[in-house]
């Protein structure tokens, strides 16, 4: 008789029972990591009504692999660079909603009599939003193009990171079993430095790798070489001591930066979501129905915790960073749930045994119970800000919306910012870059040479010299590179008040890249005369060879630049920023009624209030169109307008009355910033036509805020005056030149 593993038959049975429920919750539109999980505890060990999986410990290692590729995943949709555009709104609604929670969390399973191990990790899982949940409930919803949703999706980012954190810091923490803070310092510190690490080195090598390659990938070679990159990752991070999903994370969010991040991502979701679905059904397995029962009191109160905690941070933390009441009102209610990261933070503690066996199935319950509350909560969110409005004093609502408007808007950068930001950013990556090779020579290359080529003394004298040669670029780059040039020529003719600061700002990364030199070569020989000797020959060297080295350095740099702005180099697009207008893309289909129309014939923004700032053509980009221009099928036009005004417009783009889901966020060139006009602005006292600020900065003068009232779409003869606050969308490079000049 043929034996079939039990590996394989509970393979197939939990497959099976994901199935039907995949079906079944498809059916009834509810999310289908809730039919995933009740599989789960169908199949599981607690039901006796259906088979049970025969070999639990097997299942666990499938749902390590689910782990894995749900955290890869993620990062393909994470990217590095999209942290970086996220901007302060969402930084802060996120950092805010974090930290309440992480706090309320705890105290909440402090005052259940819980132990501290269960209520630090009840706070940490409630800390965390559901980006899966949250994408499918705006695209039932069909609100993708409202304000809110850009603020969410960029707090989602932000989470993403706190996530990544927390389980650093969770795993830290239960390992050592007490609140000691220099380990949690020291597990911070390694995290920064090797994600510093890992970013820069894969920006450097993958998307170089991929080119070269390019020619000889074809689908089923992509899905190997992705596949094989992630998990070389995950076996990295262990080695250095974190977690596998962490290095599933990182490779995902550095094959996000590379122009084959869609298709990658495409190939990859069948593998994602097979494996996804039995990480999902076993967490539905680890569930004890009784135990449901048994807690079903503190079920309900974290569960109303999750909902208003996560409402009223979110929204506090929009409100603090200068968003409308509105929105900041809708962005606290979308977020009011706990999701797939809560879950892997809640295997973390069971994995590591340090909470108790009720933890796991409540936070399990919590979410199912928050996914269904979700969209009524996202549906409803209009009528409870209304209501919440109408509560309110008048003079609390006027307040939010003078700091709300005084926050919004550019500011320009004073030379001391732009310096700084440059030299720190240059400092912390040629720091990072050297100790690992100071590690990698010391640990790596000299145990190498001294077993493969050249033993005793010579082996060390020529591991460190090799060290030293890979180490020179980086550290005239740190020493004696000119940072920012034109900013610090403008700080240093100041002869008065910054010539001391910047000297002293220029001897500490020169003393830092004499530090690390003694730390290089404190690994090799313990004596004082070596490490001045060898200081003296680099500093020698660096001298003699300075346009060499710098040569060298600006082609790794501009080859790390290229890598790093490839994606977005091939598909320039706008990005949202602040007022009740903002920025969204919609398409031209072919039967809408605005195909072969000019735009003067249109006239949307008469009929609609809405602005067209760009339309893309293929790979042809036309900014601020004029009015003579038309309008052909599939054209993508960037239109700015408010909620209601873009709802109003869609159809019209899309040739039909149904709303549409499928709504692109615009992302770089093309912002909605504001100018404060004085009586010195070379547009002072001349008309909107006669001021050129289209010619200036490619834009449309889209509204101004003259002695507290509001002018929409202000007629083109209107005069500027004297502390007019006027709205522009236009290139976000040149706006900034109008303030320059102002």
């Amino acid at each position: 008789m043929i034996h079939l593993p039990e590996l394989i038959s509970d393979l197939g049975l939990i497959l099976a029972a994901a199935g039907v429920t995949t079906l079944l919750f498809k059916k009834i539109k509810q999310p289908l990591v809730l039919g995933y999980i009740l599989a789960g505890l169908l199949v599981g060990p607690h039901v006796d009504f259906f088979p049970s999986v025969a070999d639990l410990k097997s299942i666990t290692i499938w749902a390590e692999i689910g782990v894995i590729f749900l955290l890869f995943s993620l990062g393909l949709e994470f990217s590095f660079k999209k942290l970086a555009k996220v901007g302060g709104s969402s930084s802060i609604t996120a950092i805010v909603e974090a930290v309440f929670m992480l706090t309320i969390g705890y105290f909440a399973g402090k005052l259940m009599s819980w132990s501290t191990m269960d209520s630090i990790f009840l706070g940490g899982l409630l800390s965390v939003s559901s980006t899966t949940i949250i994408i499918r409930a705006f695209d039932e919803l069909g609100v993708k193009h409202k304000k809110f949703a850009g603020l969410v999706f960029g707090v989602l980012i932000i989470e993403d990171l706190v996530a990544i954190l927390m389980l650093v810091l969770l795993t830290t923490l239960a390992v050592s079993r007490q609140f000691a803070g220099a380990d949690m310092l020291i597990s911070i510190l390694k995290l920064s430095f090797f994600l510093v690490l890992w970013f820069i080195g894969g920006i450097f090598l993958v998307p170089t790798f991929l080119k070269a390659t390019k020619r000889l990938m074809n689908d089923e070679t992509m899905l190997i070489v992705s596949i094989a990159l992630c998990l070389l990752m995950v076996i990295l991070a262990v080695k250095v001591g974190f977690s596998p999903a962490l290095g599933a994370f990182i490779m995902g969010s550095i094959l996000a930066e590379t122009t084959q991040a869609e298709r990658i991502e495409h190939l990859t979701k069948s593998v994602k979501d097979l494996f996804a679905a039995i990480f999902f059904v076993s967490v539905g397995m680890l569930i004890d129905p009784r135990v449901l029962v048994d807690y079903a009191g503190p079920i309900a109160i974290i569960t109303l915790v999750t909902v208003f905690g996560k409402f009223i941070s979110s929204g506090l933390g929009a409100l603090l960073s200068g968003q409308p009441l509105k929105t900041s009102i809708q962005a606290g209610l979308s977020l009011s749930q706990i999701g797939e990261f809560s879950f892997i933070i809640a295997t973390l503690g069971v994995t590591l045994k340090v909470t108790s066996d009720f933890l796991y199935p409540i936070a399990v319950a919590v979410s199912a119970i928050t996914t269904f509350t979700t969209p009524y909560l996202i549906k409803h969110s209009e009528p409870i800000y209304e209501f919440i409005e109408r509560r309110l004093p008048r003079k609390w609502i006027a307040g939010i919306n003078r700091y709300s408007t005084s926050t919004a808007g550019i500011t320009t950068l004073s030379d001391w910012k732009v310096f700084l930001r440059a030299y720190t950013f240059g400092v912390i990556i040629h720091s990072v870059i050297l100790i690992a090779l100071v590690f990698l020579g010391s640990r790596m290359l000299q145990p190498f040479v001294a077993e493969n080529l050249i033993d005793g003394q010579n082996g060390t004298i020529v591991s460190l010299l090799l060290t030293l040669m890979i180490m020179i670029p980086f550290l005239w780059a740190l020493a004696l590179r000119r940072m920012e040039r034109k900013a610090y020529s403008n700080l240093w003719l100041n002869k008065k008040y910054t010539r001391g600061p910047l000297v002293a700002l220029e001897s500490l990364r020169v003393g830092l890249a004499v530090f690390i030199v003694g730390f290089l070569i404190f690994q090799f020989y313990n004596t004082w005369i070596s490490v001045g000797i060898a200081i003296a020959l680099i500093i020698l060297v660096m001298t003699i060879f300075s346009r060499r080295l710098q040569s060298f350095y600006t082609r790794l740099e501009t080859r790390f630049l290229i890598n790093l702005n490839a994606r977005e180099e091939q598909k320039k697009k706008p990005e949202i920023l602040p007022w009740d207008s903002h920025l969204v893309e919609l398409d031209i289909a072919p039967e809408s009624k605005m195909v072969g129309k000019t735009l003067m014939e249109l006239a949307v923004r008469e009929k609609y209030g809405v602005n067209i700032a760009m339309i893309e053509r293929g790979k042809i980009i036309i900014p601020t169109p004029g009015r003579d221009e038309r309008l052909y099928p599939h054209d993508k036009i960037l239109v700015i307008g408010t909620d209601d005004q873009l709802a109003s417009v869609q159809s019209l783009f899309e040739g039909k009355d149904d709303e549409s889901d499928e709504v692109a966020f615009p992302k770089k060139d093309m912002t909605l910033q504001k100018v404060v006009i004085n009586s010195q602005s070379p547009v002072y006292g001349f008309s909107i036509r006669n001021s050129k600020i289209r010619d200036i900065t490619q834009g449309l003068v889209v509204g101004i805020e003259r002695r507290g009232e509001r002018i929409l779409n202000p007629d083109s003869d209107l005069v500027f005056e004297n502390e007019d606050i006027v709205w522009i969308v236009g290139n976000t490079k040149k706006i900034p030149d109008l303030l320059k000049k102002a």
